[in-house]
């Protein structure tokens, strides 16, 4: 059984400054399920998020049975939300013990469910608190979220993977990325050197989406990709447009505010939540709502 560390929370995939000197970094990150929901408060980071109802319930149960989460630290209970120092290493070790109970429980339970044949987004539940969960994260601001999650007040599960983070931005240098050039995570530059240039931002948009299945490292196609970001753009499934941006210039703020002010430069105007950039997403016509827009919600 593997243990918390040994794992990289946190991996730079794509890391670009723009003529303007605004930094868009994207990073694939690990962190407990259970905290999920505090990632998810931060709006200004894009988050494509792999998915309990997507992955197949012998995969995850091999996860959880191989490698669980595990508390960082068995804090000691007190007044409000936060530990007050650690208890002592033989309550840890009971603690420990009775935690892995609770995971063998929820596999045993699990798996009883599945065998009728009911489906995963209903069998995954169980195992949640014992999931390390996958997300891509694109942002240009992260000022606001380091401040909070790399803080003693916050929980370890976060504030651990929230560090790692950090640190990864701190030793990464992003390659500039020119007026009408693509931020691209996942885009290989040796190996999709042949991909036409246009479809590129598709391309690196759909392998951004395959984190739900946690296949984006898989074999790729990019023929594959074009069709998966057709399909998303189709259904009106939005987010992994998000991970890809190009320099925002001032036609981009007419696309996407319908007005800007001259005397403004690009890098102090946002587009969604990026300052500076242009996501993929925002160059689509009515991008929040598109189903609507075609009469079909």
């Amino acid at each position: 059984m593997n243990t918390n560390n040994q794992r990289q929370l946190a991996k730079i995939i794509a890391d670009s400054l723009s003529p303007d000197g605004v930094r868009l970094t994207t990073m694939v990150i690990d962190l407990p399920r259970i905290v999920l929901a505090e990632l998810n408060t931060h709006r200004m980071l894009s988050k494509s998020s792999a998915s309990s109802r997507a992955i197949p319930i012998e995969k995850m149960l091999a996860r959880v049975m191989q490698d669980p989460y595990i508390p960082e630290e068995w804090g000691q209970n007190g007044k409000g939300m936060q530990a007050h120092g650690v208890v002592s290493d033989d309550v840890a070790e009971v603690a420990l013990h009775h935690w892995l109970v609770a995971r063998d429980n929820a596999v045993d339970q699990a798996e009883r469910l599945a065998s009728p044949r009911l489906p995963k987004q209903t069998t995954n539940r169980l195992l949640e608190p014992f999931m390390w969960h996958t997300v891509i994260v694109t942002a240009t601001e992260w000022s606001n979220f380091f401040n909070l999650r790399c803080n003693p007040l916050a929980h370890p599960a976060l504030r651990n993977t929230a560090e790692a983070m950090r640190e990864a931005m701190a030793a990464s240098s992003p390659n500039p990325v020119d007026y009408g050039e693509w931020h691209l995570p996942y885009f290989d530059a040796e190996g999709d050197v042949d991909i036409d240039p246009v479809d590129r931002p598709k391309v690196c948009a759909a392998r951004c989406a395959r984190v739900s299945y946690l296949t984006h490292d898989g074999n790729r196609d990019p023929s594959k990709d074009v069709a998966l970001a057709d399909s998303l753009l189709a259904n009106g499934h939005m987010a992994p447009l998000e991970h890809v941006a190009r320099p925002l210039t001032h036609d981009d703020l007419w696309m996407a505010l319908g007005a800007y002010s001259p005397e403004v430069a690009p890098d102090e105007h946002f587009a969604g939540n990026f300052r500076g950039w242009m996501q993929l997403r925002k160059t689509i016509p009515h991008e929040a709502d598109i189903l609507a827009a075609r009469g079909l919600a």
